[in-house]
C-alpha cells in the first residue's frame, strides 16, 4: 500500500448543473463568439469572464469549457468553487461540458491539498434537453478520466498486481460488467509465453485483466486488448535514461481499454465486449529475456527477439491468440503505446490506425470524431512482410525498417483474419503541455473513441 497519500482513482469529477436560471452570489461567465477559442478575458459588470468560442465548432467549444475552469481555479489566486456560464440556444452544452470536466484534471502527489472548482452550472433555456446530453457526457468524461489516473499513477505504486487489483475494484458494481485476474502461475500453465518473457526481469509478477459485459440480447461482440506495461526500461535493451520517467504512462493503451469497457457497461450499452489487458513490468535482472531468444506464444507461434525494448508486442501477442480463440468475437482492437515511430509520423496528437478491414477502421475514424480524437489510417504494406519472418523462430519480433509499420504486420500475425484494428497512440498518450482539453501527463487518448466504437455496433 502507500505511505503517502495518493490521488483518489477514479478521480473525482466536477459537478454539472444544467438549469434555466442564474444563482445569485456565484461568479458568472458568458460565450463570447468575437474571441477566439479557449481565449478569456475579463468581464464587466455581472460578467467576471468572458470566453471565446471562436467558430463554434465542437473543438471550439470544448476548449471553451477547458480554459473557463483553468480561469476559474487561478483567478487570483483564490480558485473559484462554483462558477455558472450563460449559454444561448446555439451553444452546443456537450462539449462545452466535456472541456470542463477534463480541462481542469489534475494529479498530484502530495500531502497538501488545493481545493478546486467543484460546480459548473450552465444557464441554458434547453435547460431539460442538455441535462440529458450532460449525463452521457459525465460518462465518456469519467471513462478519460480514470485513463489519465491509471496511466499517471507512479510505478512505485503501479506494478501489474496493482494495475489488476484497482480494474477489479473500479469496476465491481457495475451492472453486467465482470473482472477476472489471471495469475502468473495461471499465465505459465497457459503457456503465455510473451508476458512471461517480459515480466520476468521484475520482482512483481504479470497479470492477464479480464474484463467481461455480455448484455441480453447483444448481437455483436467486441473484443479490446490494450499493453499493459506499467514500466518500461527497455530490458536488456535499455532505453536512455532521459524520458525514461515518463514509462509510468507505458500502460495508457491498457487504461484506455479499462475506462472503456467500464464506460460501455455503465451507459448499458447493446453490444458484447470483452477486454484484456496483458500486466507486465519490463525490468532488468538475471531473470530478463534477452536479444536472440525464442520465445513460444500462447497458441504456439513463437518469435525470435530483436530488442527486448520491443515488449509491447510481446504481450499483446499472446492477449490477441487467447482473446480470439476463447471468445470468438466479432471484431478486434488493440490499443498501444508501442512505437516511438508514430510520434514522428504523426506528431503528439494523432493516434496511428492500421487495420485489415475498411469497415472496422472508418468505424474508429468515425468514433474518434465524435469524441473529439483524431486518428490517421496507416497502410500494412505488404512489401514488408518478409521483414517479420523469422530464421529462427516463425517471426520476428522487430526488424527494422519502417517501425510502426513492422509493428503492426507482426502484430497481424497473431489475429488469424479476424476484422482487426490496431491503434498506436504513442504520440496522443502523453502530453507536455496543456491544450484545449488536455493537460501535462496523461490524456486519456483512446477512451472515448472505443466507447463511442461500441455505442456504434450497439
Amino acid at each position: 500500500m502507500a505511505r503517502f497519500p495518493l490521488p483518489s482513482v477514479p478521480s473525482r469529477l466536477i459537478d454539472i448543473e444544467v438549469a434555466d436560471s442564474r444563482r445569485r452570489s456565484t461568479p458568472v461567465a458568458a460565450a463570447d463568439p468575437d474571441l477566439q477559442a479557449g481565449e478569456v478575458r475579463e468581464g464587466h459588470g455581472e460578467v467576471r469572464w468572458l470566453v471565446g468560442v471562436g467558430a463554434g465548432a465542437a473543438k471550439d467549444w470544448r476548449a471553451a469549457g477547458a480554459a473557463l475552469v483553468r480561469a476559474a481555479q487561478a483567478d487570483d489566486g483564490k480558485p473559484a468553487r462554483a462558477v455558472q456560464v450563460e449559454l444561448g440556444a446555439e451553444a452546443n452544452v456537450a462539449e462545452l461540458a466535456m472541456g470542463a470536466l477534463l480541462g481542469g484534471y489534475r494529479f498530484k502527489v502530495s500531502a497538501e491539498t488545493t481545493p478546486g472548482l467543484q460546480t459548473l452550472r450552465l444557464v441554458t433555456p434547453e435547460a431539460a434537453a442538455a441535462e440529458q446530453v450532460v449525463e452521457r457526457v459525465r460518462e465518456l468524461a469519467a471513462a478519460a478520466t480514470l485513463a489519465r489516473d491509471l496511466a499517471n499513477t507512479p510505478s512505485n505504486i503501479k506494478n501489474p498486481p496493482w494495475l489488476a487489483e484497482t480494474a477489479e475494484r473500479v469496476v465491481a458494481g457495475v451492472p453486467g460488467l465482470r473482472a477476472t485476474i489471471r495469475d502468473e502461475a495461471w499465465l505459465a500453465e497457459q503457456g503465455f509465453g510473451g508476458v512471461l518473457a517480459v515480466g520476468g526481469g521484475s520482482a512483481s509478477p504479470p497479470r492477464l485483466i479480464e474484463l467481461t459485459y455480455r448484455p441480453r440480447g447483444a448481437g455483436r461482440h467486441l473484443l479490446l486488448v490494450g499493453k499493459g506495461i506499467t514500466f518500461d526500461t527497455g530490458g536488456l535493451s535499455i532505453k536512455p535514461a532521459e524520458g525514461m520517467h515518463l514509462m509510468r504512462t507505458d500502460m495508457a493503451g491498457g487504461a484506455a481499454v479499462i475506462a472503456a469497457i467500464r464506460a460501455i457497461a455503465t451507459l448499458g450499452l447493446g453490444v458484447r465486449v470483452t477486454a484484456l489487458v496483458p500486466a507486465a513490468e519490463n525490468h532488468v535482472s538475471g531473470g530478463s529475456y534477452r536479444p536472440g531468444d525464442v520465445v513460444r506464444h500462447y497458441g504456439g507461434i513463437t518469435t525470435e527477439v530483436s530488442n527486448t525494448d520491443a515488449e509491447g508486442r510481446m504481450v499483446l501477442a499472446d492477449a490477441l491468440v487467447y482473446g480470439i480463440r476463447r471468445f470468438r468475437p466479432d471484431a478486434v482492437v488493440d490499443v498501444a503505446t508501442l512505437t516511438g515511430a508514430m510520434k514522428v509520423s504523426l506528431g503528439l496528437r494523432t493516434g496511428g490506425l492500421f487495420a485489415t478491414d475498411d469497415e472496422l477502421a472508418a468505424r474508429v475514424v468515425a468514433a474518434g470524431e465524435q469524441a473529439g480524437e483524431a486518428w490517421w489510417r496507416m497502410p500494412l504494406l505488404e512489401e514488408h512482410v518478409d521483414a517479420v519472418r523469422g530464421e529462427l523462430a516463425d517471426v520476428r519480433q522487430a526488424p527494422g525498417g519502417p517501425g510502426g509499420v513492422t509493428a503492426a504486420l507482426f502484430l497481424r500475425e497473431f489475429v488469424d483474419g479476424v476484422p482487426w484494428a490496431h491503434l498506436d497512440i504513442a504520440g496522443p498518450a502523453r502530453a507536455e503541455k496543456p491544450y484545449a482539453d488536455v493537460v501535462p501527463g496523461a490524456t486519456g487518448f483512446a477512451a472515448r473513441t472505443l466507447v463511442e466504437l461500441a455505442a456504434s455496433y450497439a
